[in-house]
């Protein structure tokens, strides 16, 4: 929806909640035309059901007002006697639209000071409930959203089975353009795996502003722009486009920004003409070759424990007795090289021109993961010049991302119906890679990420589960080293699980007295 589409929406709201509530403020001892003032008459009615004036926000959260609206319309038949189970339920199930009956035909009296306690546990406990889920939607929101590493594409970085807290105001909290969701979750609502959202109405975007720009070697976690569903039960094919904000979530290293020239060459990347610098936390990984001497077995404990090789990246074929590794650092290679039972190690890296695939980006260039570009990363209020050469690097960018009507015959570009030669962006583009440069689907395959889809910015790591050790080694299985380690930064990773266990512990040490100290004054 536009802007001028949705304030007509708005405009609609509030004609459907004057003409159903004028009679009630009248009853509350105020003017009927205050019902129909936009925010004023949501301050008015925060008055009348004796709620604080801040409620009034919490209407306007996208996700949040969906459960505010129905407390609200409950709060409003209670404050005029209408507190039977039934009252409650005809409220929340018709949309509030009950009100218009209480309204125009019931002769109800204003309840000026009822009490705003709960009656009964019940009510107390949905009370609490729903207070804890409109505080935790908002933090989820608009603070810091948990995340999990799913796949190994940043792995030795970011290690499968890592949970994560991502920062939403690094790069400036996104307000959700998806208003109608289940809160708390994504796209998907678990164990009945359906969708959890409506496509429409949807908001236009908008972001706050940041602490930081995104910068290249961040790693950064972003809805995936060509992310397309059949089911919702991980089935993925050119069926259903999804909002922007319920595209699946990805995470990688952003390794170029708007305005950059960038090229991949022998596995590298180059910025602007010069290899980019990794931060020393980056661990970059390729497929290798290895060949041992006179075919003998490499000691499985030596590559997993002391290499800290994952095995399900470890292949032995026995025809050649050579061992394949789908993802190694270029260190883990050189130790390997210097062992003695070693005859040879081999990065596979396809070289310019040849193994062409088809699947990299833009798919029209004799290009392979390891060598491509230059790619130009298109930048908010650049030009470009548009012809049969250049169109499929922005393509995507013109109709999907920028919502473009692009026609193209023959050699003649037509976008909205007008001849062009050249295209302006209207927002800023990233291309993000993942550490795990030969087991990662990334920008080298479905091409740039747009700003509107950034979703934040990974601080820590809160928990880490080694998937290949059982539950029944929980200790074992934690990885106590990573818990509560920054994500970013310089040098080795430092756990702050011991700071973060002391503050817990003088928490409740605190918490106890100052409950016995209560208790006590209480007494006396």
């Amino acid at each position: 929806m536009t802007l001028t589409q949705w304030f007509i929406f708005f405009l609609i709201l509030q004609v459907v909640h004057f003409l159903g509530t004028w009679k009630l403020y009248q009853k509350a001892g105020r003017q009927a035309w205050e019902a129909a003032i936009p925010i004023y008459n949501a301050i008015i009615l925060m008055k009348i059901i004796n709620r604080p004036k801040w409620w009034v926000i919490l209407l306007f959260v996208p996700i949040v007002n969906l459960i505010m609206f129905p407390v609200v319309w409950v709060e409003t038949l209670r404050s005029f006697g209408k507190n039977t189970t039934l009252d409650t339920a005809l409220g929340v199930l018709t949309l509030g639209l009950y009100i218009y009956y209480i309204n125009y035909t019931q002769d109800v009296k204003y309840i000026e000071n009822r009490s705003l306690h709960p009656k009964n546990k019940t009510a107390d406990t949905v009370s609490s409930l729903l207070f804890a889920v409109v505080v935790a939607t908002l933090v989820h929101t608009y603070v810091m959203q948990p995340f999990t590493i799913p796949t190994g594409s940043l792995e030795k970085t970011l290690l499968v089975g890592d949970f994560l807290f991502v920062s939403k105001n690094h790069y400036g909290a996104r307000t959700p353009m998806t208003t109608v969701a289940m809160p708390m979750v994504h796209d998907t609502i678990p164990v009945i795996h359906t969708k959890s959202y409506l496509n429409k109405p949807q908001l236009p975007y908008f972001r706050f502003p940041g602490f930081e720009p995104i910068e290249k070697n961040d790693i950064v976690v972003f809805n995936w722009p060509t992310d397309t569903v059949v089911d919702f039960k991980g089935t993925y094919s050119s069926g259903i486009r999804k909002p922007i904000d319920k595209k699946s979530n990805y995470v990688k290293r952003c390794v170029g920004t708007p305005g950059d020239s960038l090229s991949f060459i022998d596995g590298y990347v180059y910025i602007n003409g010069k290899k980019l610098i990794l931060s020393d936390r980056a661990k970059v990984q390729y497929s290798y070759t290895l060949t041992t001497v006179g075919g003998s077995m490499l000691d499985p404990n030596y590559l997993t424990k002391e290499l800290k090789i994952n095995p399900d990246d470890i292949y032995f074929n026995q025809n050649d007795n050579s061992y394949s590794f789908i993802s190694l650092t270029d260190e883990n290679a050189a130790i390997l090289k210097k062992n003695p039972t070693i005859q040879s190690i081999t990065k596979r890296i396809s070289k310019k021109g040849e193994n062409a695939d088809p699947r990299i980006f833009p798919y029209t260039k004799n290009w392979n993961q390891d060598n491509l570009g230059p790619i130009y990363i298109p930048q908010a209020g650049k030009t470009v010049k548009l012809d049969k050469e250049s169109l499929p690097f922005y393509k995507m960018i013109i109709e999907e991302y920028e919502n473009n009507d692009l026609k193209v015959n023959g050699d003649e570009i037509r976008i909205n119906d007008k001849v062009v030669d050249s295209y302006t962006f209207k927002q800023d583009y990233y291309f993000m890679v993942g550490d795990n440069r030969h087991n990662s689907l990334d920008s080298r395959y479905w091409g740039y990420v747009p700003a509107d889809h950034i979703v934040g910015k990974p601080v820590f790591i809160w928990m880490s589960l080694d998937p290949y050790i059982p539950w029944g080694k929980a200790f074992d299985k934690i990885r106590w080293e990573r818990m509560f380690t920054t994500v970013g930064g310089s040098g080795e990773p430092v756990s702050y699980f011991g700071i973060f266990m002391i503050l817990l512990v003088g928490y409740f040490v605190a918490d106890f007295f100052i409950r016995r100290k209560k208790k006590r004054s209480e007494k006396y």
